[in-house]
C-alpha cells in the first residue's frame, strides 16, 4: 500500500478502516463478535444491521462488558470490545486484569480516542495514561497505529489472536504513511543520524512534520513509528535506531510510564548508551477546551515546538560530557 492522497483509505477514519476489514472477516467466521457499550459508529451500523447475531450492545456497563467478552473468549468466541479509550482502560481496569489477562482470554480491546482526541470533553475523556496503565498488565499486547491503513491491517489478528490485546486508535482522518511489517511492529522514515524521533499513534505525524523543519535547519533526523508497544521487538528497534547519535521520544501521554519511560527501560536493559530526551505531557490535567492543535502548541508538542526543543537540545552538550570537562 502506498501513502497517496488519492488512495480511498487516506480519507478513512482508523475505526472505520478496522471495522471495514472486520466486516469481511466476520462474514467468514461466525465466532467473531463485537461488543459495544452503547458506543456506535457509521462503519459499525452496517456490521450491526447485516450481522445482528455478531453484535452486542452491552449498554453503559464497561465492567460487565469486559466480563462478558472474557466468558465468550473462553467459550471459543472471538470478541472485540469497542469503547472510548479512557473509559475502557480506567473504568474496567480490574476486569481487564482479572477476567482477561489472568485468565489468558483471547479478547481484542479496541479503545478509540487516544490522547487528546476528544479535546472538547475535558479530562474525563483524555486518554493520556492508557499506555502506562495497559503496559503494566501481564500478557497484554499493545498496538498503537498511526493511520487507517495500519488500523485496517490489524483486524485479521482476530482470526488467531495469540492472547489478550489492546488496540488504541485515534479519531479523525489521517494520511497514509506506507506499509508496515507487523512482525516487527515498527517502521522507519528517513535515515538521518543526528537524531531519531521515536513516536507512536498520530504523534508520528507531528514527528514527521518536525523532522522536515529540522532538515531545513541542517539537522538530519529519522522518524520511528512504533506501532507495537508490547511486546517490543528489541532487535528491530535497535536496527531502526541505527547510527542516530541521540534519541527523542514524542508522545501525547503523561511522561510517567508512557512511551518515553518504555524506551528508557529498553535502553537501560540493552546497555544502549545514547542521550535520550522525552517529550510528553506535563504532570497536570488539562481543563482548557478547544481544538487539539492549540492544546499541542501550548505544551510544545506541535511541530514548531518539537523542532525548536530538539534543535536546542542537540546544541547542548550531554551532562556527562559537561561533568567530564
Amino acid at each position: 500500500m502506498t501513502a497517496t492522497a488519492s488512495h480511498p483509505m487516506s480519507k478513512t477514519d482508523m475505526r472505520d478502516a478496522f471495522f471495514g476489514a472486520l466486516y469481511d472477516i466476520a462474514a467468514e467466521d461466525p465466532a467473531v463478535v463485537v461488543l459495544s457499550n452503547d458506543f456506535g459508529a457509521p462503519s459499525l451500523d452496517r456490521f450491526r444491521a447485516d450481522r445482528p447475531r455478531q453484535f452486542i450492545n452491552a449498554a453503559i456497563s464497561e465492567q460487565n462488558m469486559i466480563s462478558m467478552a472474557a466468558g465468550m473468549a473462553l467459550a471459543g468466541r472471538k470478541p472485540i470490545v469497542y469503547s472510548i479509550a479512557s473509559f475502557l482502560t480506567l473504568r474496567a481496569l480490574e476486569q481487564i486484569k482479572v477476567d482477561i489477562c489472568v485468565m489468558g482470554a483471547k479478547v481484542m480491546l479496541l479503545g478509540v480516542g487516544s490522547g487528546y482526541a476528544y479535546p472538547a470533553d475535558g479530562p474525563t475523556h483524555h486518554a493520556t495514561e492508557d499506555i502506562a496503565i495497559m503496559r503494566a498488565l501481564t500478557g497484554l499486547a499493545i498496538w498503537s497505529p498511526s493511520e487507517p491503513g495500519v488500523a485496517g491491517a490489524l483486524a485479521p489478528m482476530i482470526r488467531d489472536l495469540p492472547g489478550p490485546s489492546y488496540l488504541r486508535f485515534d479519531r479523525g482522518k489521517w494520511p497514509l504513511l506506507g506499509d508496515l511489517d507487523t512482525t516487527k511492529g515498527l517502521r522507519v522514515f528517513g535515515q538521518g543520524s543526528d537524531v531519531a524521533l521515536i513516536s507512536t499513534g498520530v504523534m508520528v505525524h507531528r514527528a514527521l512534520e518536525a523532522a522536515a523543519l529540522l532538515a531545513d535547519k541542517g539537522v538530519a533526523a529519522r522518524v520511528i513509528d512504533l506501532t507495537r508497544l508490547k511486546p517490543l521487538d528489541g532487535a528491530a528497534l535497535r536496527e531502526a535506531i541505527g547510527s542516530a547519535t541521540r534519541l527523542v521520544t514524542l508522545e501525547e501521554q503523561g511522561a510517567h510510564g508512557g512511551l518515553g519511560g518504555m524506551i528508557a527501560e529498553y535502553m537501560a536493559d540493552e546497555g544502549l548508551l545514547r542521550p535520550l530526551k522525552r517529550l510528553a505531557i506535563e504532570d497536570h490535567h488539562v481543563y482548557a477546551y478547544g481544538e487539539r492543535g492549540p492544546l499541542h502548541g501550548q505544551r510544545g508538542l506541535d511541530a514548531d515546538g518539537i523542532a525548536e526543543t530538539v534543535q536546542s537540545w542537540l546544541m547542548d552538550r550531554p551532562a556527562y560530557l559537561r561533568a567530564a570537562g
